[in-house]
């Protein structure tokens, strides 16, 4: 973990993900949470085994870490951290979440996702005990609603949703890895940093994402 990422904060969000690569729109979303939220800053937390990829090839954590460093550096308010780069079990957020509140005991975690996400959240592992390490801090995004049958499926839900409007930035991983795969530009939509990382690294230039 970075050294600014050990600090003592009030407030943290945490972010994570496999940042495969991260971009503009992953940057964009962490600063609008520190804003809208008063966050004092956000925790990057890639995963190294996440369990709802199974059938994706992901690219080595060493080259992920590197380009995430790349693209927070030189923002106080991000850092990152290894907590969730354990090999012996798969990335669960309840755990992740777990060893990032021993580390900050006396520190209000939120967990930053995107409303897509919410809506399948009582099928995440240990939904319940989530809760009651975090509050769940959502990046609206128009057109996209949440079912009230979510709320239903995990009483404790509700109260511990917090929203804020996300950045209109229509930029996912996935489709940058397809982008490259197929010759086509990234730049600008990642980092320049992060860009100059891909292209000098060769990554991507090969299909990853496997059918199910």
């Amino acid at each position: 973990m970075t050294a600014s990422a050990s600090q003592t904060r009030h407030s943290l969000g945490i972010f994570g993900g496999t940042f495969d690569p991260i971009h503009i729109g992953h940057l964009a979303v962490a600063e609008r949470a520190c804003d809208e939220l008063g966050l004092d800053g956000v925790v990057f937390v890639p995963a190294l085994l996440p369990p709802h990829k199974p059938h994706r090839i992901i690219s080595p954590i060493e080259d992920r870490v590197t380009m995430l460093e790349l693209a927070i550096q030189g923002n106080p308010r991000f850092s990152w951290s290894d907590v969730d780069m354990r090999p012996d079990e798969p990335s669960y957020t309840v755990s992740m979440l777990a060893r990032m509140k021993a580390r900050h005991p006396h520190t209000e975690l939120s967990f930053i996702v995107g409303e897509d996400s919410l809506r399948d959240f009582a099928s995440w592992h240990e939904p319940d005990r989530i809760l009651a390490l975090t509050r769940l801090v959502v990046a609206d995004r128009p057109g996209v609603e949440v079912d009230e049958s979510v709320y239903a499926e995990v009483p404790r839900l509700r109260e511990r949703v917090v929203h804020f409007p996300a950045p209109l930035l229509e930029v996912s991983s996935t489709d940058l890895r397809r982008r490259v795969a197929e010759g086509h530009s990234i730049r600008y939509l990642v980092p320049s940093a992060v860009f100059a990382y891909i292209m000098e690294r060769g990554l991507y230039r090969e299909p990853t994402d496997l059918p199910s």
